[in-house]
């Protein structure tokens, strides 16, 4: 098993172990698995306290089915952001009032009149389910439709953790959730046709995964939190 991410409670309130735990960690193995096709992944709580010995370097495994599941070190900056379900996770009530342009203008937001046609377009890439990686948020949407999830213990239905993303944010339009520092950068990457993430530069080089927990020690979204470098 290999270690994907490392996260202190004192960095990400949302977090909100059981226990006394303060330190989550999350490993994978990096070859594909069943049914999925994806690494198998494995959850940690722990007490930072109790963590002694630490490697100075994390052991490589001697080979991989991708290079993208080998994540190179680095050091996270949470920050936290809102963000909103996936306009597929909303009623057909909200759609329609979410599809009517008038109350866009009416609010007063600064939404480009080229999404006038289409303002669904604009709600899903600018403020539904962020990309990147992040802990809780909404789940995105990828293959397949997300299907509930219910803890095996007491049956409530968990929600997302971690999600560990392809790349910091998507292409197109979606550059508009980097960072305001790395808005630049993000420019770059969407006029030479990339995404952010997928470069060798980049910690972000591995396929989506997305673990659950149970809402008895960990509570829904909105705010989230993205762990960009």
């Amino acid at each position: 098993m290999l270690p994907v991410a490392q996260l202190y409670l004192r960095d990400i309130p949302l977090l909100r172990p059981p226990g006394q735990a303060d330190l989550v960690q999350f490993l994978w193995c990096p070859y594909d698995h069943d049914p999925h096709h994806k690494p198998s992944t494995a959850l940690f709580w722990r007490s930072a306290a109790a963590v002694v010995d630490i490697l100075a370097t994390p052991p490589e495994p001697y080979e991989v089915n991708a290079d993208g599941y080998l994540p190179e070190p680095c050091v996270l900056a949470p920050e936290a952001i809102t963000e909103y379900p996936n306009s597929l996770d909303l009623s057909q009530q909200m759609l329609r009032m979410m599809e009517d342009w008038r109350r866009w203008q009416a609010a007063g937001t600064d939404v480009d009149s080229s999404y006038a046609d289409c303002p669904r377009d604009f709600y899903d890439v600018h403020l539904a389910d962020a990309p990147g990686w992040k802990v809780g948020g909404w789940p995105p949407w990828g293959r397949t439709d997300p299907y509930p999830r219910h803890c095996a213990v007491c049956d409530v239905r968990m929600v997302p953790l971690l999600t560990i993303a392809s790349s910091a944010w998507g292409g197109g339009e979606g550059h508009s959730w980097a960072p305001c520092e790395e808005q630049a950068v993000a420019y770059a990457a969407k006029t030479a046709g990339r995404c952010c993430g997928q470069s060798p530069s980049q910690p972000t080089r591995s396929k989506s995964a997305a673990p659950t927990t149970c809402r008895s020690t960990f509570a829904r979204p909105p705010p989230s939190i993205r762990t960009p470098t």
